[in-house]
């Protein structure tokens, strides 16, 4: 059953056009939840999709003034929601995508020794980087992306669930990728694909 509003769309884009903010967090209560679910469509993640979902609206509210050729609200907002997100989209691949080929072209010019050097050098480092983690995640991360075990045989190994394992993994991914874009600049894919062959 669909929702009545008291104030209608129009009514309130014409308030926002104001710049009354309670217009905006009227707007805003209304589509939110609907266009987060829109945009993890594209993204597969809630807490990304959550993040475009605001970076829309911020949007909403800086061209307010904008919006008086716009004859239907919500129509313009997916709009502007699903190109939001394949711009994010195409800028995250475009990066990851020319530093990983760069890197590789690098890597490929390089003579033996210079290229033992650097990737002994990037072990150390990831070698360092997970010392840090819990024991446990530790030995998991290993077992997954050394050893090339998949969650159902780590789990089945180690007497746990293939949940907990995949907690462990996504736990040890996301300090590792933090660690890894703060101290070299470059993402964890890049580093395991590029110089961990």
């Amino acid at each position: 059953m669909r929702a009545k509003y008291i104030i209608s769309d129009q009514d309130l884009q014409a308030k926002l056009m104001a710049g009354e903010e309670s217009a905006f967090s009227e707007l805003y209560d209304r589509y939110n939840d609907a266009l987060a679910a829109y945009i993890k469509r594209f993204v597969h993640s809630s807490a990304l999709a959550e993040d475009l979902s605001q970076e829309v609206f911020i949007k909403i509210w800086q061209y307010k003034s904008k919006l008086n050729e716009v004859r239907s609200f919500k129509a313009y907002l997916f709009i502007m929601a699903r190109n939001h997100t394949l711009n994010s989209l195409k800028k995250a691949m475009r990066s990851d995508v020319a530093m990983a080929e760069v890197l590789s072209s690098f890597v490929e010019q390089r003579n033996d020794t210079e290229e033992e050097l650097l990737s002994k050098e990037y072990l150390q480092y990831l070698e360092k980087a997970l010392s840090e983690l819990p024991v446990r995640t530790r030995e998991i991360f290993k077992l997954c992306r050394q050893e090339g075990k998949s969650y159902d045989e780590v789990a089945c190994a180690l007497g746990i669930s293939r949940n907990a394992v995949k907690n462990h993994m996504v736990g040890s991914m996301k300090i590792l990728s933090a660690s890894v874009k703060k101290d070299l600049g470059i993402s964890l894919s890049i580093l395991l694909t590029v110089f961990l062959k």
